[in-house]
């Protein structure tokens, strides 16, 4: 009888340790279908394109332009999420995830420390000899048009009549203001070259190299690059001309 009892015990706590270790293991592994979108954590927008990869089949999916997607799997199984400009992260579904739910994830940017860069450097003296020194105008600066001044108005023709003339018949005043267009030129290039990157271009976009190249090209090709003037209007110009570049199958 005795012998009896001390199977029966075994039995007993047999049983028992296989309860705690499916409480511990979590959920039967079960196929489902998930449905699920990625977020920016810093102000939870949509993160498209983000490439979704199950590390139990090595199986991916991409997100949409407003970071969703479906996916076959199994409930616990574990998920990799990677995006440019995003720290990579690895994912697992809550244990009371049910398929008619959308499953949110997020993940955290990429901010890029930009050490301070000093510059320095000699400028070489111009030697100014020889060069003719200008005379003084009598014209009135108010009228007088110049690489600097706004053309004189239709009222300077009948009030100022020498201004008027000289600012469109005369070659100086032309030279001069093409001088000044030169310049304006030169700093907005200067400026343009900071902001419209192509680094920029995969940011907003998604896109990767080869595909980021061809819509700059598309860009550059419309003559819209002096319309940009400052980082908002490159960013909202490249938002734009993405969806007609899609629009238009390239």
């Amino acid at each position: 009888m005795k012998y009896r009892e001390q199977i029966f015990f075994f039995i007993f706590i047999l049983s028992a340790v296989r309860l705690f270790a499916q409480d511990v293991d979590g959920p039967d592994p079960m196929p489902i279908r998930l449905k699920a979108q990625i977020l920016n954590i810093a102000d939870e927008s949509p993160v498209p394109y983000v490439f979704v990869m199950n590390l139990r089949t090595h199986s991916g999916v991409t997100t949409d332009e407003m970071g969703r997607f479906t996916m076959e799997m199994l409930n616990i199984d574990s998920l990799s999420m990677s995006s440019l400009s995003f720290t990579k992260m690895t994912a697992h579904l809550p244990a009371n995830y049910k398929e008619a739910n959308v499953q949110t994830f997020y993940l955290r940017p990429i901010r890029y420390a930009i050490p301070e860069v000093q510059v320095s450097g000699e400028q070489k003296k111009v030697n100014m000899e020889g060069v003719p020194v200008g005379k003084k105008s009598n014209i009135d600066p108010s009228l007088r048009g110049n690489a600097f001044n706004e053309k004189p108005p239709i009222l300077a023709a009948f009030f100022n009549p020498l201004s008027f003339i000289q600012y469109y018949t005369s070659k100086k005043e032309q030279e001069k203001r093409d001088v000044r267009k030169a310049i304006l030129t030169e700093k907005h290039w200067e400026t343009l070259s900071e902001l419209y990157t192509k680094k920029l271009v995969i940011e907003l976009t998604g896109l990767y190299d080869e595909k980021a190249d061809e819509l700059m090209i598309y860009i550059n090709s419309k003559g819209l690059l002096s319309q940009m003037s400052n980082e908002y209007d490159v960013r909202s110009c490249i938002k734009e001309q993405y969806q007609l570049f899609k629009a238009e199958g390239h």
